[in-house]
């Protein structure tokens, strides 16, 4: 008796679970923070702010952080695991060349999580806590804050295409042509990703990305743009 959990195809459903799982759990939370918990914090008062920046802050990303880490990993086993069966020809698919420009924005996001977010918050989470105990309060803390801020509101940026090409590599797909060089597609798109997480990282409050309404505007655009690259690049 064959068990279909322990074929090939049982193992990329494996994987693809603990992908959904781990990405409801990641981007649900990225929204938390960045539709809901913002928002409350910008109105609430000194102390609750405090308490719910000693208590709960930390505990959401735990779960934050570590969705991020299994949707990642998950993600990279899929890729390589359909990689390695479908060989060389399916790096000219449309599955392949729509799934890479979601994953790679995926990935700038997991990076943004663990290696932006994750530190400042660190600090603006110690700070609370030994203000709360009568330390003075740490004067790079705004600074942090910033930082923190604009990579979250770049990862909502870029997770509105990121789940368009996530479903799009199965259910819309594109037409490559015979003689399209795809090493154009990637610098395109990799030029505008790699603009647009520079921006993050320069951690300036200014433009549409200082407001929720206008993060989700851009990210709609973002999808419009990174559709067209690459329908009109590989051609």
């Amino acid at each position: 008796m064959t068990f279909s959990i322990l074929t090939l195809g049982g193992w990329l459903m494996f994987l693809r679970w603990i992908h959904y799982m781990s990405g409801v759990v990641w981007i649900g939370l990225l929204y938390y923070f960045n539709f809901v918990q913002g928002s409350f914090f910008a109105e609430t008062d000194a102390p609750t702010k405090s308490q719910a920046t000693q208590k709960l802050v930390p505990r959401a990303l735990w779960w934050f952080r570590w969705g991020a880490m299994f949707t990642w990993i998950s993600g990279l086993l899929i890729l390589g695991t359909v990689a390695h069966t479908g060989g060389a020809a399916l790096l000219r698919s449309s599955w392949w060349v729509i799934i890479a420009t979601g994953a790679s924005l995926a990935t700038l996001m997991w990076a943004n999580v663990w290696f932006v977010i994750w530190p400042n918050q660190k600090v603006i989470i110690k700070n609370a806590v030994d203000t709360a105990g009568g330390s003075p309060a740490n004067p790079n803390v705004p600074a942090h804050a910033l930082r923190a801020l604009m990579a979250s509101r770049t990862n909502v940026l870029f997770s509105i295409p990121m789940l368009f090409f996530m479903g799009a590599a199965s259910h819309l797909g594109i037409n490559i042509g015979p003689n399209a060089n795809l090493m154009v597609t990637t610098a395109v798109v990799g030029l505008i990703l790699v603009a647009l997480e520079a921006n993050a990282l320069a951690g300036k409050k200014t433009g549409p990305m200082t407001k929720v309404a206008g993060v989700i505007h851009c990210g709609l655009a973002l999808t419009v743009v990174l559709y067209l690259v690459l329908e009109f690049t590989t051609k």
